[in-house]
């Protein structure tokens, strides 16, 4: 069992930033890929970033690339996303997440976070 525990979420103007992080407890979090999602109402949740055990390798969606990094602290049990050049459409409610194998698909994840909400003014 893993729990994931998000913070950093809140209300920026376009063209702000914000980093959220997600703090892990529980089993090993080295032995864990780590994936960023998010929703926003009426829609599933959708693939945003993911990062490999030793944080060697990343994966972003298309629509996040060249402005969202996203890292690791594997001493600190931590995730990170770190969010540049926000856009009113990256207004969402943003999940962490942790498998044991790679993946873009929400439900090969087995663990999840609670959520926390970016909201992007315009």
């Amino acid at each position: 069992q893993v729990q994931l525990v998000e913070s950093g979420g809140g209300l920026v103007q376009a063209g702000g930033s914000l980093r959220l992080s997600c703090a892990a407890s529980g089993r090993t979090f080295s032995a864990y890929v780590m994936g960023w999602f998010r929703r926003t109402p009426g829609k599933e949740r959708e693939f945003v970033a993911a990062i490999r055990r030793s944080g060697g390798s990343t994966y972003y969606a298309d629509s996040v690339k060249g402005r969202f990094t996203i890292s690791r602290d594997n001493a600190k049990n931590t995730v990170y996303l770190q969010m540049n050049s926000l856009k009113p459409e990256d207004t969402a409610v943003y999940y962490c997440a942790a498998d044991g194998t790679f993946s873009y698909v929400q439900y090969d994840y087995d663990y999840w976070g609670q959520g926390t909400q970016v909201t992007v003014s315009s």
